[in-house]
């Protein structure tokens, strides 16, 4: 493990190395796998929140003003807002952290910008595992903002402990995005920009639409909150209603469920990413070649020369 990254200094929540660990999962370099499986006893304290929803939403503002929120209950927060890729350098684009102006300054909080890099879900590959250092560093919220890209979105959901759908009033946004599946994850709804006309017939609609799903007097039934976040209208209810919908979890079992399932997934992605690499070995790239010509020759199937591979 290279020696500028010091465990201990993480442990204490030093931002520098902190910075640089995130950095090292990120680029996959040669310590990455030693730095997370060292802090890994040390998670699992902090509160996972995932934002997302439509471009244009409010999603940075929300995250900006919410976190503001926690600090003033001092709490320490950590931000990974997950931006487009920059098609020149690979990296994110920072458009989020141009946007949070109340708590860039703010010791207590750490705002790190990852560029989604491929990931058709919105969310970085290395997200989780961001969140993993940040959680041992001693952050009592982490909230991961999402590029909005609609239905490949989802993976969120996955993310986080609470997820929230931002939605705005005008263009039926909002029953559009629910129609690309986001309707299914949103633990509840933010409609932002709620003092633009048709804000009220949105939020009607919207509970229209869960009304429509099965539930006992167990299930959680989705709220909507109204908010116009550029003026900090609606955040103490947002927080609030996270609060209500952590203790949910808590009493019904269903926070240890989402944290199982989570590291389920994350294990089959691991094996998956491993048998990958070990697969494709300069031998099988070699049969492929080979292989290749005869289906391009139509003497062979393409499910042929998988089976082939694949030693069946």
């Amino acid at each position: 493990m290279s020696r500028s990254i010091s465990i201990e200094k993480i442990l204490r929540g030093d931002r520098r190395t902190i910075a640089q660990a995130i950095s090292a999962i990120e680029n996959d370099n040669g310590s990455a796998k030693e730095i997370l499986s060292l802090l890994y006893k040390h998670t699992g304290h902090a509160y996972r929140i995932g934002i997302t929803g439509p471009p244009g939403a409010g999603k940075s503002t929300i995250t900006d003003k919410l976190a503001k929120w926690y600090r003033q209950q001092n709490m320490r927060v950590g931000i990974i807002a997950v931006d487009p890729t920059s098609p020149f350098s690979g990296g994110a684009l920072l458009g989020d952290r141009i946007r949070m102006t109340d708590v860039e300054l703010d010791n207590g909080v750490f705002i790190r910008s990852m560029a989604t890099r491929g990931s058709l879900g919105g969310l970085s590959k290395k997200t989780s595992e961001a969140a993993d250092i940040l959680d041992a560093s001693g952050v009592d919220i982490i909230m991961l903002e999402t590029v909005g890209v609609g239905q490949s979105e989802l993976d969120i959901a996955g993310s986080a402990d609470t997820t929230i759908v931002v939605l705005v009033p005008e263009s039926g946004d909002g029953i559009q995005a629910m129609k690309a599946g986001l309707m299914e994850i949103a633990d509840f709804f933010v409609l932002n920009k709620a003092d633009r006309p048709g804000a009220e017939q949105a939020v009607i609609a919207i509970k229209m639409i869960l009304g429509f799903r099965s539930h006992d007097e167990t299930t959680w039934i989705p709220d909507v909150v109204k908010s116009v976040a550029s003026e900090g209208k609606g955040i103490p209810e947002i927080g609030a209603l996270i609060t209500r919908h952590k203790a949910h979890l808590e009493q019904s079992g269903g926070l240890s469920a989402r944290r199982t399932q989570r590291m389920k997934e994350r294990i089959e992605e691991i094996v998956q990413e491993k048998m990958k690499v070990e697969f494709w070995n300069p031998q099988r790239k070699e049969r492929l070649s080979r292989i290749l010509d005869l289906v391009m020759k139509q003497e062979r199937t393409p499910y042929e020369a998988a089976e082939e591979l694949a030693g069946k």
